[in-house]
């Protein structure tokens, strides 16, 4: 995290001498060339071993600007451990050209060629946002699904709803509230002033952020919590003479605003819980679909502005995750994977039977070649058959071996074994929301073999590119003010490390 050029200072240099005067300091362009790639050459060959390891690899991919103006895409491997934990693989790359899709799709093809992650028997799912550049990208690479990222989909959807015409004008006469607090230290120290007299909250007011809607939420409940002191305030009279445009909201706009408030609260803890949540997986999606929608219903109690806000919301994010239909039904067996949700509930009895059909299906499928050639490894040569002695039967085995292995082991096909797995599987108990579905999977593991490994594939594909956003912080921290003209090839290098 700090630049290598602090091995320059002098007070640096002081201290090493005055710890160990015989320590020669190695030089700044030491450990930019040798000492650091070397650590990252050493850490990058250990994860391409756990890469080609995975029985499935999936991806994150975004973009971002560095201040040096330099544009970035990052990708973020994610695959299940023999442990049942996600394991991430980090490669930031410079972007010199267009973002088109296919170039983004170049950039994508490459990173999998030097990670070593295709596999020719399986598909590589990506996780990006909602961007046409970034689903014609991963199509043309030849991978998929596409998944939009959950928590940019809430973000979208969130924004219809807010921008309608008066809830819009609502937070526009906000909005001035709010920067005339921010802007005036008078202003400011009036309201706290205020505060303090009456037994509210010290806080500052929240200014809300374009590309960020729970920031607007946040302005929102903070001015409700504020609006007594703020009204205080503003009709101070040392403060009148400096007001101008600010128009305080009636009771009619405080109503509303508390309505539309509770209406987006769902939203806001989707967004919290995808934001915070470790590995937010691709089984959450629909569940939280689901359980949005089901909030947006329309009641007989709702206001007009209520009931726009709910309608924009609805109609944005009802058609999401539901073309192409391969897509849908992706999302559906993940969510059948997850312990948490294995019930589906929130489907109709039609489509959960279809659902764990299909899952039932692809298990087969998955099984066939492999248990084929596993039996032909297994059958017995015939020199071996010559020289090796007939294994003597026991007692048990001459009496009732025909008649009974026959019926109960024999005449079970794959398929049926498979079926009766899923039917168990399915009778379990599920575990609360809040438990970990990859440590339910680790204990039981043993008793649902097949299952097993299709969640190991399918719970380790992201939600959301959050992963891939979190890197962006990391990287602000390294390509700092100082250290804006860091070369790419650097900069890979320490977000990776």
């Amino acid at each position: 995290m700090r630049p290598y050029s602090v091995v320059q200072n002098e007070g640096f240099k002081h201290m090493l001498k005055v710890l160990e005067p015989r320590y020669n300091i190695p030089s700044r362009t030491h450990f930019s060339k040798k000492i650091v790639p070397d650590l990252y050459e050493q850490e990058k060959k250990k994860v391409v071993d756990e890469l080609s390891r995975a029985s499935s690899v999936a991806l994150t991919t975004d973009g971002w600007t560095s201040r040096g103006t330099v544009s970035y895409v990052t990708k973020t491997a994610h695959f299940t451990t023999a442990d049942w934990e996600i394991s991430p693989g980090l490669q930031t790359r410079p972007l010199y050209e267009s973002h088109t899709g296919t170039y983004l799709a170049q950039v994508l093809t490459q990173a999998v060629e030097e990670w070593k992650i295709k596999s020719p028997s399986t598909n590589i799912p990506v996780t990006t946002d909602n961007a046409k550049n970034q689903i014609n990208a991963v199509n043309e690479a030849g991978m998929g699904p596409q998944i939009g990222c959950f928590a940019h989909v809430v973000n979208l959807a969130s924004h219809k709803g807010i921008s309608v015409n008066r809830m819009d004008r609502l937070l526009g006469r906000i909005r001035k509230v709010v920067s005339y607090f921010h802007r005036s230290t008078t202003a400011a120290h009036v309201l706290k002033t205020k505060q303090e007299m009456q037994k509210l909250p010290t806080h500052k007011l929240i200014h809300d952020v374009p590309t960020r809607w729970n920031y607007t939420y946040d302005m929102l409940e903070r001015y409700l919590e504020q609006q007594a002191a703020i009204y205080s305030a503003l009709t101070d009279k040392a403060m009148k003479k400096n007001v101008k445009d600010i128009i305080t909201l009636s009771d009619d706009d405080l109503r509303v605003a508390e309505e539309v408030l509770q209406v987006l609260k769902p939203l806001k803890t989707v967004t919290s819980l995808l934001s915070t949540e470790t590995s937010p997986s691709v089984s959450m999606i629909l569940p939280l679909k689901t359980r949005i929608l089901q909030s947006m219903a329309p009641s007989v109690e709702d206001s007009n502005i209520t009931r726009d806000v709910k309608t924009a919301i609805r109609e944005d994010l009802k058609p999401r995750y539901t073309s192409p239909p391969t897509l849908q039904d992706y999302l559906h067996r993940s969510t059948a994977l997850d312990p948490r949700f294995k019930s589906l509930s929130h489907m109709d009895p039609v489509l959960r039977q279809r659902t764990y059909s299909d899952l039932t299906t692809e298990i087969v499928s998955s099984l066939g070649t492999k248990e084929c050639d596993e039996g032909q490894a297994a059958e017995p040569t015939g020199a071996n058959l010559d020289t090796s002695p007939p294994q003597k039967k026991s007692a048990m085995a001459e009496l009732f071996g025909e008649t009974f292995a026959s019926e109960d082991m024999d005449s079970k096909t794959p398929a049926d074994i498979i079926k009766e797995e899923v039917a168990s599987y399915l009778a379990a108990s599920g575990i609360t929301v809040d438990d970990d579905p990859l440590t339910w999977w680790k204990s039981n593991e043993c008793k649902y073999p097949h299952i097993a490994k299709m969640a190991r594939c399918y719970l380790a594909v992201p939600g959301s590119s959050v992963p891939s956003e979190r890197v962006f912080s990391t990287a602000g921290d390294i390509v700092t003010a100082k250290r804006s003209t860091l070369s790419p090839d650097n900069v890979d290098i320490l977000v990776f490390y």
